[in-house]
C-alpha cells in the first residue's frame, strides 16, 4: 500500500494525468492483480448477504416501487431483478436501481467505517447487473466486485464527506463506476473518465440522512448505481469527464470538501498488489445503524442484571463523535425520540435501539420497528431517560489506523433511583472480525436462510447458495442464473404497472 497526496491545484499548475487520483485508481481497475483464496470467500459471503436482506424486504413499498421502476424496461438479454424469475430480463441500470434499492432498504448489510461511513455490498448490485447483460463470467464479476470494495473502502479511509454534509454515494459511485471497468476489462483511459463522471455526478448532502428520515435513504446507493453504469456507457462511447475531478480548481474538494487548501492522503495497493479491502469490511448480526450493533449485544449483556425498568433514573452512552453526532442526541434530531417517527429513521436513533434491546435482548428487523412496539409507554419512558456523550477515546479508536484497534461501541453507564449504577462497555459487535462470534460462512447462510425461508422455496435456496459458492467457476450463463426467484404470487408489484411516468 502507499498513500497519495491529494490537493487542489489552480489551474495555472498543471497536474500530469498520472498523478491524478482517479488516474492511479483506474491504474488499480486495469491492473489484472490476482484475487485470494481469502478475498473469493468474502465476496461470496457478501453476495449471500446482500440477497439474503434483499428478500427480506422485496415487499417492501420502496422496493416493490423500486422494482414497478425497472420491470418498465425489459431487455432481451439483460439483467435480473431479485425476486422476478430468471426468464425475465430488464435493461442492467435498472436491474442494479431495483436490485439496490432492495440491498440498502433493511440497513442490514455490509459496512466499512473509518474517516466516512460506507456500506460496500452496496458496489455488488451494479457491477453484478452489468455482469449479467454483458455476458461476463464469475471470474470476471469476482474480480470486478473485488476492486469495487477496494476503491470504496480506501476513499473512505481518507476522505470525509459526513464532516461537509455530503452523503456517502459520492464514494460509491467512482467505486462502483471502476469495479464495472474490471468487470469489463475496460482500458484504463475509459475507466479514469468514467471515474471522474461518477464523482462528479453523485455529490449530494446528507439531508437524506437528517431529520425525518425517508425512503431515499433506501434509493441513495441505487441511484448512485445508475449513475455509475451510465457514466461508464457514456464513456465507453468516447465521451470524457471534468478533469482533474479530484485536484481541480474548481473541483469537489475546492468546493465541497476542505477546500482549496484541503490536502488528503488516499492509501491504495501498488499496481499490480493484491487488493484486499473487503477483508477489512463487517456485515450487521442487527438489522440497524452500525454503530449500533455492539450497543445492541451491549444492551442484551447488560438486562440480566436489571429487574425493574421504573428503577432507571438515566442512561448515558459514552461513544465516538460520529454515532453522538449521527444517531446520538447529538444530532439534535427531536425525530429521533418520537415514538411516531418512520422506521428509517428509529433505525438512526441509538437511544431508541437501546432502549428496545435492553427490553427485549435480542433485535428483529421487523419485529423491533414495529408502530406498537415504538409506542409502548414502558420502552417510550426508558428510550427517553437515554443520552449520548462523546468521549475522546471512543473517538480516538473509531478512527484507528490499525483495522485491529477500531472500536465502534462505547461505554454505557445506567443510573437508578437508588443511587447504583450498573457500567459496562463493548468495543465491537459480537459478528465483528475481531468480536466475540465473528460471521463464518455458516452464519451468512444462516442469516440467508432465518431472512428468506418463509418467503421462497427450498429448492430455490439450495440453487442459489450452490451458485455462489462456485462463484470464480461460473459461466457467463450461470452468472445471469445468480438471483433469488420469489414464488410470482407472493411477489407485490411482480409486472409492468401504469402508475408512473414509466
Amino acid at each position: 500500500m502507499r498513500k497519495h497526496l491529494v490537493r487542489v491545484y489552480p489551474s495555472k499548475e498543471k497536474l500530469d494525468r498520472k498523478d491524478q487520483l482517479a488516474w492511479k485508481m483506474a491504474e488499480l481497475a486495469t491492473d489484472n492483480a490476482p484475487v485470494g483464496t481469502d478475498v473469493t470467500e468474502m465476496v461470496i459471503n457478501r453476495i449471500i448477504d446482500n440477497a439474503s436482506v434483499a428478500i427480506a424486504s422485496a415487499n417492501r413499498r420502496p422496493v416493490a416501487s423500486a422494482r414497478a421502476m425497472a420491470l418498465a424496461h425489459p431487455r432481451a438479454g439483460g439483467a435480473t431483478v431479485f425476486g422476478m424469475p430468471n426468464d425475465q430480463k430488464f435493461s442492467c441500470e435498472w436491474a442494479a436501481w431495483a436490485n439496490g434499492t432492495a440491498v440498502r432498504e433493511l440497513d442490514y448489510h455490509d459496512t466499512f467505517l473509518a474517516a466516512d461511513y460506507s456500506h460496500p455490498g452496496d458496489n455488488i448490485p451494479p457491477i453484478l447487473a452489468v455482469a449479467q447483460q454483458m455476458n461476463k463470467s464469475g471470474k470476471d464479476l469476482l474480480k470486478g466486485i473485488v476492486t469495487g470494495y477496494e476503491m470504496q473502502v480506501n476513499l473512505v479511509k481518507a476522505i470525509c464527506l459526513h464532516k461537509h454534509k455530503k452523503d456517502h454515494i459520492a464514494h460509491l459511485c467512482p467505486a462502483s463506476a471502476a469495479g464495472i471497468g474490471t468487470l469489463l476489462n475496460l482500458p484504463t483511459e475509459i475507466v479514469y473518465q468514467a471515474i471522474q463522471q461518477a464523482v462528479h455526478v453523485s455529490f449530494s448532502t446528507r439531508q437524506s440522512r437528517k431529520g425525518e428520515i425517508s425512503s431515499w435513504k433506501a434509493y441513495a446507493p441505487s441511484h448512485s448505481s445508475k449513475l455509475a453504469v451510465e457514466a461508464v456507457d457514456r464513456c465507453m462511447r468516447g465521451e470524457g469527464a471534468p478533469s482533474p475531478i479530484y485536484e481541480g480548481e474548481d473541483s469537489v474538494i475546492a468546493y465541497m470538501l476542505d477546500g482549496k487548501d484541503g490536502k488528503y492522503e488516499v492509501p491504495l495497493p501498488e499496481v499490480g498488489e493484491a487488493k484486499k479491502a473487503i477483508l477489512e469490511t463487517y456485515t450487521k448480526e442487527h438489522s440497524a445503524e452500525y454503530q449500533s450493533q455492539a450497543l445492541i449485544d451491549l444492551a442484551a449483556r447488560m438486562r440480566t442484571k436489571i429487574t425493574n425498568w421504573d428503577d432507571v433514573k438515566e442512561i448515558v452512552i459514552h461513544t465516538s463523535h460520529h454515532t453522538h453526532y449521527v444517531i446520538g442526541t447529538g444530532a439534535n434530531d427531536p425525530q429521533k425520540m418520537d415514538p411516531k417517527a418512520s422506521r428509517e429513521t428509529l433505525d438512526h436513533s441509538i437511544m431508541y435501539i437501546f432502549a428496545v434491546a435492553l427490553q427485549d435482548g435480542t433485535w428483529h428487523h421487523v419485529h423491533s420497528y414495529a408502530p406498537e412496539r415504538a409506542n409502548r409507554p414502558d420502552t417510550v419512558k426508558l428510550w427517553h431517560k437515554i443520552r449520548t456523550v462523546e468521549d475522546a477515546k471512543w473517538t480516538e479508536a473509531y478512527h484507528a489506523q490499525d483495522p485491529d484497534k477500531k472500536r465502534f461501541g462505547g461505554r454505557v453507564e445506567i443510573f437508578f433511583n437508588n443511587g447504583t449504577s450498573l457500567v459496562d462497555e463493548l468495543g465491537v459487535a459480537n459478528a465483528h472480525p475481531a468480536g466475540a462470534k465473528p460471521f463464518k460462512r455458516a452464519d451468512y447462510i444462516r442469516k440467508f436462510d432465518i431472512l428468506t425461508s418463509d418467503i421462497i422455496t427450498k429448492e430455490e435456496r439450495n440453487r442459489f447458495i450452490t451458485l455462489c459458492e462456485n462463484l470464480p467457476e461460473l459461466t457467463a450463463a450461470q452468472v445471469q442464473e445468480l438471483n433469488v426467484q420469489i414464488p410470482i404470487e407472493k411477489l407485490i408489484n411482480n409486472k409492468r404497472d401504469t402508475k408512473g411516468i414509466f
